[in-house]
């Protein structure tokens, strides 16, 4: 609990620094991002928030959720079409993750050889980037001992 007040307080750091505008409806969806036991759905974020605001609606989560995507907070991971924390938001990356296909746990890791290779590669080919996305698929070491 307390490296999710650490998240929180430094994305509201870097508000401050950017001059970004961190709403409360803002604040909360990173907050429910962060409590989550793994990635988390729009729609099961829209669920939560429905229970503290009855009158929000897609738009209300999407608004929020573009927001802290836009600006590194969260990730979302594509092939599930939902969204992690980034627990290291001061460091502008892109996402890499393991993924376990039995429990869902997600691990980021922060790899920049790893993002400097594929970004050459990508030169090398003359293809220019807007994102990346690595996720890697297979069992974590706590499924592995079962």
């Amino acid at each position: 609990m307390e490296q999710s007040a650490d998240v929180v307080r430094e994305v509201e750091s870097q508000c401050r620094e950017r001059g970004l505008r961190l709403t409360p409806t803002r604040r909360r969806v990173l907050e429910m991002v962060i409590a989550a036991d793994g990635p988390v759905k729009a729609y099961d974020l829209l669920d939560q928030l429905k229970s503290e605001q009855p009158k929000a609606a897609p738009p209300t989560i999407y608004r929020a959720l573009d927001f802290l995507l836009a600006n590194h907070f969260i990730h979302r991971l594509e092939s599930l079409n939902a969204f992690v924390s980034c627990f290291h938001p001061s460091h502008m990356h892109q996402g890499q993750f393991l993924i376990c296909e039995r429990c869902q746990t997600v691990i980021e890791i922060h790899e920049p050889s790893l993002q400097k290779g594929l970004a050459a590669i990508a030169e090398r080919n003359q293809f220019k980037p807007s994102r990346q996305v690595l996720e890697i698929y297979g069992t974590c070491s706590s499924c592995r001992r079962q």
